[in-house]
């Protein structure tokens, strides 16, 4: 019968529990904090689909010419038509919206509500402050 190693957890708690010759723990012996990182791409999945549920808005408007191409090939994607930029810590997030709106809605209005339902969705879904969000409205559709 082979001896019984520690598992993982409890080697960690052992480390942390060393102290260097002076008392001090040491930078490598101290755990790092958990952290989790949502990916930018990840966050304009979840920002596209929050705009689509808002009434007024028929669809997003491509933001570059490769989303263009996407869309002439026929690959549209739910993240069609957002931008996502972070600052330089990362902490928070800059939002680009380009939206189509139905024809005969309140475009403030819209927007507004737009900005409103992608605030409630980055911070409640993805867990990112979008510091700045910004609703181009691209273009007026017949729904």
């Amino acid at each position: 019968m082979e001896p019984r190693r520690p598992t993982a957890a409890a080697t960690a708690r052992k480390r942390a529990s060393e102290k260097a010759a002076d008392g001090s723990e040491t930078k490598a012996e101290r755990p790092a904090p958990d952290r989790v990182h949502v990916s930018d791409a990840a966050v304009a999945t979840i920002v596209g689909l929050a705009a689509h549920e808002v009434p007024g808005v028929v669809g997003m408007a491509p933001a570059s010419l490769g989303e263009g191409l996407r869309r002439v090939l026929g690959l549209q994607q739910v993240d069609e038509g957002v931008e996502v930029s972070r600052d330089g810590e990362g902490a928070t997030v800059e939002v680009h919206l380009h939206v189509v709106v139905a024809y005969g809605v309140n475009i403030p209005a819209v927007a507004e509500s737009v900005r409103e339902r992608v605030q409630y969705a980055a911070s409640t879904f993805a867990g990112v402050d979008a510091a700045r969000i910004v609703v181009h409205v691209a273009g007026v559709s017949r729904a």
